[in-house]
């Protein structure tokens, strides 16, 4: 649905994004990941034409964007953006309207999604009125309200509590099953496992990492497993041939759990087959990497 190609955008003598190829595919949750600095919003700012490439271009569905193209596009960005002063209803009409809505469509469709969030008592209110997380549904309602093909999401959960959070995540996976592709750019790891199906990251201006989620966690298997035994384990790792790694040890109440990495060489089966002679084995599974893992690693490297 949307494509970068060799984007490269400076300000005075700092490189934001250095040449930067993505592929957002249609329908997806996308996430757009990287430490604070390293180019997200500068590329988020272009796919909405606020700022321009200083080369390379963006396709929205295989053609060279245009200005009438932010009109399906809908974006939250990190930085809030609400007039403090006006009510939350005229504000909310009035920035409906920008993105090519009718009055009364707007209107509509606004009663829609505060009833939906049982918010309607908000409508007279100023935004100054209400609290970080109370605006943020405002924020969250005027980004989809004109019901765009593409969403883009930047830091969504800010400002709310456990039970909002669950709420704004069922809504991003009830937009992205209506049809909606969503760019999401968040420092939630666990986040970004639960709601995405791909993922870039961008680290110092260029893009390290793109794929599926899954297919890269596959790729960053380390032959590591965790063991739970019934049993102390003490003196274990003295015992353990040059091929077989322990890692950590653990214990809660009378369980007990070691991780270990196994040498390329070995299979799962050759762990178990030096253990259980030894000891009671009551849980073996594999260690695959978390996305906090992936990320932190490839941001050390590079």
């Amino acid at each position: 649905m949307l494509k970068a190609v060799n984007v490269l955008k400076t300000y005075d003598n700092y490189t934001a994004l250095n040449n930067v190829s993505l592929s957002i595919p249609q329908g997806s949750i996308y996430g757009l990941l990287g430490p604070n600095g390293a180019g997200k919003t500068s590329f988020i700012r272009i796919v909405n034409r606020i700022t321009m490439p200083d080369s390379g271009q963006i396709l929205f569905n295989d053609k060279p964007m245009t200005d009438a193209d932010v009109q399906k596009i809908g974006y939250l960005p990190e930085e809030r953006g609400l007039y403090k002063k006006m009510e939350v209803g005229e504000q909310a009409m009035y920035l409906a309207q920008l993105k090519g809505m009718s009055a009364s469509d707007a209107k509509k469709e606004l009663r829609h999604w505060f009833e939906k969030f049982e918010i309607q008592s908000w409508w007279n209110k100023k935004v100054e009125e209400l609290s970080k997380g109370m605006a943020q549904k405002i924020q969250f309602i005027v980004t989809i309200v004109h019901k765009p093909s593409l969403l883009i999401f930047d830091e969504p959960f800010t400002g709310f509590d456990p039970i909002n959070t669950n709420l704004i995540k069922q809504e991003i996976k009830e937009l992205n099953k209506n049809g909606a592709t969503i760019i999401f750019s968040t420092h939630r790891m666990e986040s970004v496992e639960e709601l995405c199906d791909s993922i870039a990251l961008i680290n110092n201006s260029e893009k390290i990492i793109e794929g599926k989620l899954s297919e890269i966690r596959n790729n960053y298997r380390n032959n590591t497993f965790k063991v739970g035994f019934r049993e102390a384990i003490s003196g274990l790792e003295n015992s353990l041939p040059d091929n077989i790694t322990l890692i950590k040890t653990e214990q809660e109440d009378n369980l007990y759990e070691a991780t270990f990495t196994l040498s390329k060489e070995l299979q799962p089966n050759d762990l178990i087959s030096f253990l259980a002679p030894k000891h009671q084995i009551y849980h073996f599974q594999e260690v695959i990497p978390s996305v906090n893992d992936i990320f932190i690693q490839n941001v050390q490297n590079s």
